[in-house]
């Protein structure tokens, strides 16, 4: 349990910073990528604020949560990936 939320929590820090970083150039770009960086950003803080409750979660919905999660930092790393080509 204690794994699965530290990869979670790795997970959610990641994209934070990916997230700060794609920020500060976000001044230069064109309306479709702040359109995508709104969409991103609000997700970003939707995973961290589902898992602050969540970080207790035990036996198998851990596994569950986890692999949820997982799904939607690969749909947010994605997305981040397309703004920096747009870059």
């Amino acid at each position: 349990m204690t794994e699965t939320r530290d990869r979670i929590h790795e997970l959610i820090n990641s994209l934070k910073q990916q997230r700060d970083e794609l920020a500060v150039r976000m001044h230069l770009a064109g309306a479709e990528a702040k359109q995508e960086w709104s969409r991103l950003d609000d997700k970003v803080n939707q995973l961290s604020h589902r898992f602050d409750p969540l970080k207790q979660a035990v036996g198998e919905s851990t596994d569950d949560v986890w692999i949820s999660l997982k799904l939607l930092g690969e749909e947010l790393q994605h997305g981040f990936q397309r703004i920096r080509k747009s870059l």
